[in-house]
């Protein structure tokens, strides 16, 4: 026996085990591969959809999926990315700033982060490795931040742990209400309620695996909200419902898959980007998701 103590509701993290994607059309595949893999130093999937019309993105253990449509789709939001060394990530940035522009594409350096914005407008701030934060998390999809209209937050809170069972509570995020729903280790979901005028929503969607499948979707289905059945591990909904008052408080497409799902804890090649032509080192191409 031991003398020390641990707590151990930290590794808590309720029925959402593991944020797997977020989907955002692209215009240019070309411009998307600029900003996506050679800007922020992803790596395109090399076994999936590695044609000419959507690319995969994988960040850590999570992914950008990118099919290509006349009209791009924008999270009204931030999506924050944990990602190593950021000097190196500063002069990839600088490195496509003149590729890029014609198009809505920019950083700028904070205290916190790496703020850049893609070329169709999407907001993705990348944050350095850190272990109060992020934990082991070297390399990954931290968070998806929402902008929520005021007096939506709390609504978000109970339908996340009344129908999801999530790991949810309310907090204060950046001085306004706040529902924070983990979404796997280190992880999360922010409805962050803000005064920013709405805009149309254009059917981006997020993705993410639990482990009670059935419980989430019979509630769903009990208050008519299933809007695709899409197969035996897979179904879809998008409007989020304050079961108090059974409004619907945000819409935003999820993709909800289970842990028997094919693609579930899938292994994910990530490249070392520091990795080039003029500086090879072998066996140095690729980096793990932890820390370390």
């Amino acid at each position: 026996m031991t003398d020390q103590t641990f707590d151990r509701t930290t590794e808590d993290l309720g029925n959402i085990v593991d944020l797997g994607h977020v989907n955002v059309t692209v215009i240019d595949q070309r411009v998307a591969t600029a900003y996506y893999i050679t800007g922020l130093g992803l790596t395109r999937d090399p076994f999936l959809m590695t044609g000419t019309n959507n690319m995969w993105a994988n960040v850590g253990r999570s992914q950008f999926h990118l099919p290509t449509r006349p009209e791009a789709q924008v999270i009204q939001g931030i999506t924050g990315l944990v990602i190593p060394d950021r000097e190196a990530l500063l002069a990839r940035l600088e490195g496509v700033r003149e590729e890029l522009s014609d198009t809505e594409f920019d950083f700028k350096e904070t205290n916190d982060a790496v703020e850049t914005t893609c070329p169709w407008g999407n907001r993705i701030d990348c944050h350095t490795p850190d272990e109060a934060r992020f934990g082991r998390m070297g390399l990954g999809m931290a968070y998806v931040e929402f902008d929520v209209p005021v007096g939506a937050a709390p609504g978000i809170d109970r339908f996340y742990r009344d129908i999801f069972g999530a790991a949810s509570k309310l907090s204060d995020r950046k001085g306004a209400p706040c529902a924070e729903v983990q979404t796997g280790d280190r992880q999360w979901f922010y409805f962050r309620e803000t005064e920013v005028p709405r805009v149309p929503y254009d059917d981006n969607h997020i993705q993410f695996y639990i482990h009670d499948f059935s419980g989430p979707y019979a509630k769903l289905m009990e208050r008519g909200l299933i809007t695709q059945e899409s197969n035996q591990h897979q179904f879809r909904f998008k409007d989020i419902v304050d079961p108090e008052s059974g409004e619907a408080v945000y819409t935003i497409d999820h993709e909800v898959r289970s842990m028997g799902h094919p693609m579930y804890a899938r292994p994910l090649t990530n490249r070392n980007p520091a990795i080039s032509l003029r500086a090879y080192h072998p066996g140095r191409e690729s980096l793990h998701w932890t820390t370390g």
